[in-house]
């Protein structure tokens, strides 16, 4: 790994440039699911090198997608444990989905898009409180 920065000569058209390249920071994330006999997971624990947060985090469910650039697909890991209930699915899914338009909007800036993601996220939520508790809360 270097650990001093690395200075290197460009000569474009007859100018000589110095670019000086400090090297990259490496962060880390670290996730930790305990499975159960049936390798269901038991309990998920994740925390960062970059994070605020001092101590490991616990979380019910997670959902972990990479871009592969060559093959043009996503990969994924869904993992919930099995304590999670359907009312915290459907605010993870709900607020996820939020969130996607946010980030979605900070890469492209299609605001229309943005808005129809949120707009379904809100129609989402509310069509599932309806399925399960009519027009109780």
């Amino acid at each position: 790994m270097l650990s001093k920065i690395c200075t290197f000569y460009i000569i474009l058209t007859g100018i000589t440039n110095l670019i000086t390249f400090a090297p990259m920071k490496e962060s880390y994330i670290n996730i930790k699911v305990k499975l159960d006999e049936e390798k269901v997971p038991h309990s998920i624990q994740w925390n960062a090198t970059d994070s605020t947060a001092q101590e490991t985090q616990e979380a019910k469910a997670m959902l972990l997608a990479f871009w592969d650039g060559e093959g043009k697909s996503a990969m994924r890991i869904d993992l919930w444990n099995k304590d999670m209930t359907m009312d915290e699915m459907a605010d993870f899914f709900y607020q996820v989905l939020v969130t996607m338009g946010d980030t979605f909007n900070r890469a492209t800036g299609k605001n229309e898009l943005v808005n129809d993601l949120k707009k379904f996220a809100n129609e989402f939520h509310s069509k599932y409180e309806k399925m399960e508790y009519g027009n109780k809360k």
